[in-house]
């Protein structure tokens, strides 16, 4: 039998006490619901880019910018889901008619269908934003992650190519290569514009991978005997990729403009190839009788960058931890 409990026992938190064992024992509390509640909101599940995202998901300029984007992606993959109409046939008859019910925006004084151009004009401008970013951060992403993982003399080396490369203007060296190029498409614009936009890119992930370097677990898997390269690969470039996509975002509206503008000059993609630069160019002609006819590509250009910098912006905020507002 269970010996009885005598008045010298003591009680704390339910349990029973002998004499000679006293200690104190916290009294048990139950953790408010709404505590853990608040903990578990603000706690991160599943890394930066999973917190970042449910950041995201809160900002109405992320889904503003996004929604845009993807209408100009389906746009320029599938043209023909908007328009029937080519925007190379040509009408004389019925050059700088109005708004009408076979041309909603009315006809260019070349007798072509503005709407149509409208619509397929994003193709050119969007292809070649998207490949030359994708250029650039390959190149640009490689360069900088070379230079500030290994430093020492392939730093140097690097960091002076790039810095050759990020004295000449975007805009003048794309003007003065392009002129020196016979036959001109989405290819060559694009190569030409990633060839004086990398080093910006090529900067940026070198200061983010010198940052992720010097973090715990890189050491640690270097001390696991994981050679530089699989620790570069692995550890430091994911972690490092966070400032480059914002980059990259942000770059990607800037190419859409700078290709716009050497096609405006005539410098771009040719005539034969339906970009919002060229239908901008040819509409200077008619800017005093028919102003609508240059305003409808600009308004597609405009559109276009702003929600490429909306997204960037939203994306900066998401994946810079210290500028998050708690």
């Amino acid at each position: 039998m269970s010996e009885p409990t005598t008045g010298r026992h003591a009680q704390s938190g339910g349990a029973v006490v002998r004499p000679g064992q006293e200690r104190y024992v916290a009294p048990l509390e139950e953790t408010p619901l709404a505590a853990v509640d608040a903990v578990d909101e603000s706690a991160p599940t599943g890394g930066l880019f999973a917190d970042a995202w449910k950041q995201l998901r809160k900002r109405p300029i992320f889904i503003v910018a996004s929604l845009i984007i993807l209408l100009l992606v389906v746009v320029s993959l599938f043209p023909s889901l908007f328009t029937s109409t080519n925007p190379r046939f040509v009408d004389l008859s019925v050059a700088l008619q109005g708004p009408s019910a076979a041309h909603p925006l009315g006809v260019t004084r070349g007798g072509t269908d503005v709407y149509a151009r409208l619509i397929y004009g994003a193709r050119a401008s969007v292809s070649v934003g998207i490949l030359t970013t994708v250029m650039v951060v390959v190149v640009g992403g490689v360069v900088g992650a070379l230079a500030g993982f290994y430093g020492g003399w392939l730093d140097a080396i690097l960091s002076r190519v790039a810095d050759i490369f990020f004295a000449l203007p975007l805009i003048l060296g794309a003007i003065v290569l392009l002129q020196t190029v016979k036959s001109r498409n989405v290819v060559t614009v694009a190569l030409t514009l990633a060839l004086f936009g990398w080093p910006q890119v090529a900067r940026i992930m070198r200061g983010a991978v010198l940052q992720v370097r010097t973090n715990e677990y890189v050491t640690a898997a270097k001390s696991l005997g994981l050679s530089r390269m699989a620790t570069l690969l692995r550890h430091v470039v994911p972690n490092a990729l966070g400032p480059v996509i914002v980059v990259a975002t942000i770059s990607l509206g800037t190419f859409i403009a700078a290709e716009a503008t050497l096609s405006f000059l005539s410098l771009g993609l040719p005539p034969s190839i339906v970009s919002w630069g060229g239908d901008i160019s040819n509409a200077r002609a008619t800017l005093r009788t028919d102003p609508m006819i240059l305003l409808w590509p600009s308004i597609g250009l405009s559109i276009t960058v702003l929600s490429f910098l909306m997204l960037g912006d939203a994306l900066r905020d998401a994946l810079d931890p210290k500028g998050r507002t708690r």
